[in-house]
C-alpha cells in the first residue's frame, strides 16, 4: 500500500465526545487521524482488537462502535478510570486494564493492535513518572514506547493480524517500518498528514533545531500512519 497524504478536512469521522480527568490526553488530530486509518482497514464485527496506550479509551470506543470486541491498556490510573468510565457512560463492552503494554494482557492474540502511544522527542532523558506530559515524551529520540510496541506487536497479532500505529515524522518513521519487518511483520507508513505545530513541539523548536530533527523554517508537523501485517 502506498502512503497517502491527507488534508485535516478528510480524516473525519471522529472518535466520539468522552470524558477525561486531570492529566488524561484529550483526543486530539493523530487520535482522529488513526480513527480514520481503522475504518478503512475494516475493523469490525468478529475482530478482536487491542488498543494499547488507550488514554481516554476514545480508539477502544471507536473500535467497539465499528462492531469489535475490544480490549483497552494503560498504565495510568488515571486514564484507565477515564477510559472506564467512557466505555460506561457510552454503553459499550471494553474491557479496560491497567498495565505496562502487553503485560496487561497476559499473552493473548488479536486480529488487529491499534496505538497512540507517546511519541514527542524530549529533552528529558528519563520518561516522567506522572503529570500531564506523561502522555506525549518518550525521550530523546521519541522512541521509548514506539521501540517496544514494534518488537512486541508480532506476539500480540494473529495469523494475518494488523497493526495500525500513529506518530510524528519526528520519531524516524522508517525506524519503525524496519523494526517492523525485522520482526517479521510487512509494514509501510500508509498515510501522511501536515498540521501546524502544537503547544509541546512550539515549546521545543529550539531545542528540536539544535538536535537536527526540524529543519530551520519548517512550521508543520507531519504526523505517519504506520500499518503492519502478520502474514
Amino acid at each position: 500500500m502506498g502512503s497517502t497524504a491527507l488534508r485535516t478536512s478528510e480524516i473525519l469521522p471522529r472518535t466520539g465526545t468522552v470524558v477525561r480527568l486531570p492529566g488524561v490526553y484529550a483526543p486530539q488530530t493523530d487520535s482522529y487521524f488513526l480513527a480514520a486509518a481503522m475504518r478503512r482497514e475494516g475493523i469490525g464485527p468478529g475482530m478482536d482488537v487491542l488498543d494499547l496506550c488507550t488514554g481516554t479509551g476514545a480508539l477502544a470506543l471507536r473500535a467497539a462502535r465499528l462492531g469489535a470486541r475490544v480490549s483497552a491498556v494503560d498504565i495510568s490510573r488515571r486514564a484507565v478510570a477515564t477510559a472506564r468510565l467512557n466505555a460506561s457512560l457510552a454503553g459499550l463492552p471494553v474491557s479496560v486494564h491497567r498495565g505496562d503494554l502487553l503485560a496487561a494482557v497476559d499473552g493473548r492474540r488479536f486480529d488487529a493492535v491499534v496505538s497512540n502511544p507517546p511519541y514527542v522527542p524530549s529533552p528529558r532523558p528519563s520518561l516522567p513518572r506522572r503529570g500531564a506530559q506523561r502522555a506525549w515524551d518518550a525521550g530523546p529520540d521519541g522512541r521509548a514506547l514506539l521501540d517496544r510496541i514494534c518488537d512486541a506487536a508480532p506476539a500480540a497479532l494473529r495469523p494475518g493480524g494488523l497493526l495500525l500505529m500513529v506518530h510524528s515524522a519526528l520519531s524516524d518513521p522508517e525506524e519503525s517500518v524496519r523494526r517492523l519487518e525485522r520482526a517479521g511483520l510487512s509494514a509501510t507508513v500508509s498515510d501522511r498528514l501536515s498540521i501546524p505545530f502544537g503547544p509541546v513541539l512550539r515549546g521545543r523548536l529550539g531545542w528540536l533545531r539544535d538536535r537536527g530533527l526540524l529543519p530551520v523554517g519548517k512550521s508543520t508537523e507531519e504526523l505517519v500512519i504506520i500499518r503492519a501485517r502478520k502474514d
